[in-house]
């Protein structure tokens, strides 16, 4: 059963991590370690899921990393049932757990661990990922096990959906201001030839265009050879 004072340790622990703004990578490693020592576990290990696929990113030590790795090639495993789901799924006593789980009860026997609870990372009601914790004996997994993994986990889960969603708007900035780049330049080279031929501003466009679909290029590379290179179509 979950430690209270454990528990408070670890959650105020991992939001100093998220406070201080890390890589998902570590932010999901240290997950890991938190919910091994709040939980007083094994071992624990993040997975996330990816194009329909669990990906395995993170884990308190290299037993765990080998049975998240074990359910990343195979696509079976409590993980991977979490995270399609969106529901909890424990196993208090693997070697007698009935799923299609075969591969990964034998990986899990050889590596000494005997019970496992995968509690999913949601979002808006999808799943993201999974967290996965490890018993080396069997274990009857608590409400509080449970409630303690899943406050970790949703702390995650913020930090990753609040890092997904400022990068996707970095890269909006990014395009925007690629976009308004290549209309300064294209401006620039429509002036060059309307210019030089004494033609209209317009016409000068479709000579761009014509030039940039006839060798297969983009009208922002034809603009920038006609200012900075001197190319004339």
């Amino acid at each position: 059963m979950a430690d209270q004072e454990l528990l408070t340790r670890a959650v105020s622990g991992f939001a100093r991590t998220l406070a201080r703004g890390c890589e998902i990578s570590e932010v999901l490693s240290d997950l890991a370690a938190r919910a091994t020592e709040a939980l007083a576990v094994a071992g624990a290990g993040v997975s996330v899921l990816e194009s329909g696929q669990v990906r395995f990113v993170a884990a308190s030590d290299e037993r765990s990393a080998g049975l998240e790795r074990v359910q990343e090639t195979r696509q079976a495993g409590p993980c991977v049932d979490a995270c399609l789901t969106g529901m909890i799924v424990t196993a208090a006593d693997l070697p007698e757990a009935s799923r299609g789980w075969d591969r990964y009860r034998k990986a899990a026997r050889e590596a000494g661990i005997a019970a496992v609870a995968s509690v999913p990372m949601r979002h808006e009601g999808h799943s993201i990922g999974a967290v996965d914790l490890y018993s080396a004996g069997r274990r009857d997994w608590s409400a509080d096990d449970l409630g303690a993994a899943t406050v970790l986990a949703d702390m995650a889960t913020s930090y990753l959906v609040h890092a997904w969603e400022l990068a996707r708007q970095t890269r909006v900035n990014q395009q925007l201001r690629e976009a308004l780049d290549s209309r300064i330049v294209i401006e620039q080279a429509k002036g060059v030839l309307a210019a030089e031929r004494h033609i209209s501003v317009d016409e000068a466009f479709e000579v761009l265009r014509w030039h940039a679909r006839s060798h297969s290029a983009s009208l922002r590379s034809v603009a920038e050879a006609v200012v900075r290179l001197g190319l004339r179509p």
